[in-house]
C-alpha cells in the first residue's frame, strides 16, 4: 500500500480533462496517434479526456510527456550599452547652422532581396533630382486625340467625388459628348467593314453607346472607354439574329471600283471571327494580345486567324500575295481597309444628346414595363388567393346511363278483375270470423 502512495505521489501532474484534449489539439495529433505513441485504444484515450479515467504508471509518465507544451524559445540577449551612450544625449542640429556637406561616396548597394535586376550605373547625387517614392507608370503608345479624350473622360468620371486641384472638371455629359464626337464617326465606318451593312452599323454604334451611358460610372473609369464602345458595338452588329430581320438579310451593294469590290466581297466571305481579328489588328491596329483579348481568344488563336484571314484575301488580292513578310502584308491591309471606309458614304451617326435621351427612355420605358409587370403578377396572385376555395370540395360526377338494372318498383296499374274484387271487399263489412271463410261457387 505505501509502494502504490509513493508510485502515485512521484508520477508527474497531468492537467484537467479539457486541457488534456486542447493540448492535444494544440499539437494537431489525433487519439489514434496518442493511443498508439502510449500504447492504448482509443476509446481509453477519449475516456482520460472526458474525465472517466486516469493513466497511471509508465502510461502516465508517456501521456505526460506527449503532452507538455514545448519549451518557449529564449529571446536573444540584448546588446548593453556603453555608459557614454546612455547619457549622452544626441544632438540636434540648430535651425541656425547649416549642415556639414556630405562626402560624396557611392551609394551603397541594397541587400541581394532588394536589389533591382538591373545594373544601370549609378546617377550623379548632385545633379539627378531624388528618386520618387513610387515608380512612375510607363506611358502608353496611344494617339494625341485618344489621350486627350481619355483624360476628358477621366475628369469627367472624378468630377462627382472632387477633381484634383488645376484640372478642369467635366460633368457626364460632356465628357460622353467628348467620347462621342471622338469616337462614333470612325466606329460607324468599322462596323460596316465589318457587317458590309449601312444602317446596321449606325445602329450598331448608336445602340453601344447608349449602352455605355446606361453603364456610364463602369465605362467612365475604364482603361480604354473606346475599346469598350467598340466591343460592345461589334459584338452588337455580329449578333446572328440580325439574319431573321428583312432589312438587314442581305449586304448593301459593293463599291463600283473593282480593287475595292474584290477587297469587300472577299472580306465579307471570311468567318465573322476571322474578319473581326483581321479589323481589330490590321485596321485599328491593336497588337496581337489586346486583339486575342477583345475577340475572346487565346493569343495563339488569334495569330492563326489573323494567318488564314490573310491567306484567304490574298488568294483575291494579288498585290497582297506579292508582299515579302507579314508587316509589308499588315500596312498594306492598313492602307486598303481605311482606304475602302472613307471612299464609302457611310450615314452619320446622330447627335450626342439624342443617344443620351434614347438611352434614358428606354431604361424608364424597361423600368415601367417591369414595373407592371410586377404589379400584374401581384394583382394575380392577390385574386387567386381571394376566390380560392379554403377547404376541399369533391368534384359532382357527370351522369351517365347505367344498364341491367331492373324498373323501379311502385303500385302497378289495377286489372278490371282487381277492381272488382276490391270493390267487393270494400262493400262487405269486415268484422266477425265469417270473413275468412271463403266463398264457393
Amino acid at each position: 500500500m505505501t509502494r502504490s502512495t509513493t508510485d502515485e505521489a512521484a508520477a508527474p501532474p497531468l492537467p484537467s480533462p479539457k486541457e488534456r484534449r486542447r493540448l492535444r489539439e494544440a499539437k494537431s495529433l489525433s487519439e489514434e496517434q496518442v493511443a498508439e505513441a502510449v500504447g492504448v485504444t482509443r476509446a481509453t484515450v477519449r475516456s482520460w479526456e472526458t474525465g472517466r479515467t486516469s493513466p497511471r504508471g509508465r502510461k502516465r509518465a508517456l501521456y505526460a510527456k506527449l503532452l507538455a507544451p514545448a519549451p518557449a524559445p529564449t529571446p536573444a540577449p540584448k546588446p548593453k550599452l556603453k555608459p557614454e551612450s546612455k547619457l549622452r544625449p544626441t544632438p540636434t542640429p540648430s535651425p541656425t547652422s547649416t549642415p556639414a556637406p556630405k562626402p560624396a561616396t557611392a551609394p551603397t548597394a541594397p541587400p541581394p532581396e532588394t536589389a533591382p535586376a538591373s545594373t544601370a550605373p549609378a546617377p550623379d547625387p548632385v545633379s539627378a533630382p531624388p528618386p520618387p517614392s513610387e515608380p512612375a507608370p510607363q506611358p502608353k503608345t496611344t494617339s494625341e486625340p485618344e489621350t486627350e479624350v481619355k483624360a476628358e473622360v477621366k475628369a469627367g468620371a472624378e468630377s462627382g467625388a472632387g477633381a484634383a486641384p488645376g484640372t478642369t472638371r467635366l460633368s457626364p455629359e460632356e465628357a460622353f459628348d467628348a467620347l462621342y464626337a471622338h469616337a462614333a464617326p470612325g466606329l460607324v465606318r468599322q462596323t460596316y467593314l465589318l457587317t458590309g451593312r449601312r444602317r446596321l452599323a449606325r445602329e450598331s454604334v448608336e445602340r453601344a453607346f447608349q449602352l455605355a451611358w446606361h453603364r456610364w460610372p463602369e465605362v467612365a473609369v475604364d482603361r480604354d472607354p473606346a475599346g469598350w464602345v467598340r466591343a460592345a458595338a461589334y459584338e452588337y452588329a455580329m449578333s446572328p439574329w440580325h439574319r431573321l430581320r428583312r432589312a438587314h438579310r442581305h449586304p448593301d451593294a459593293p463599291p463600283t471600283e473593282p480593287a475595292r469590290r474584290a477587297l469587300f466581297e472577299a472580306l465579307l466571305e471570311l468567318p465573322p471571327a476571322y474578319r473581326r481579328t483581321l479589323l481589330l489588328y490590321d485596321g485599328v491596329g491593336l497588337d496581337l494580345p489586346e486583339t486575342a483579348a477583345e475577340t475572346e481568344a487565346s493569343t495563339p488563336a488569334a495569330a492563326g486567324r489573323l494567318e488564314m484571314a490573310r491567306a484567304a484575301l490574298a488568294e483575291r488580292l494579288p498585290e497582297l500575295a506579292a508582299a515579302d513578310s507579314p508587316a509589308e502584308q499588315s500596312e498594306l491591309l492598313h492602307d486598303r481597309l481605311g482606304g475602302l471606309a472613307r471612299a464609302e458614304h457611310v450615314p452619320a451617326p446622330a447627335p450626342a444628346r439624342k443617344v443620351r435621351t434614347g438611352s434614358e427612355e428606354k431604361a424608364r420605358l424597361w423600368t415601367r414595363a417591369a414595373i407592371a409587370f410586377a404589379a400584374l403578377l401581384i394583382g394575380a396572385t392577390a385574386l387567386t388567393l381571394h376566390t380560392a376555395p379554403t377547404h376541399y370540395e369533391p368534384p359532382i360526377a357527370p351522369p351517365e346511363r347505367v344498364g341491367g338494372v331492373p324498373p323501379r318498383g311502385g303500385p302497378q296499374k289495377l286489372t278490371a278483375q282487381d277492381l272488382k274484387l276490391q270493390k267487393s271487399l270494400n262493400e262487405q263489412l269486415a268484422h266477425g270470423p265469417e270473413r275468412l271463410v271463403p266463398e264457393l261457387r
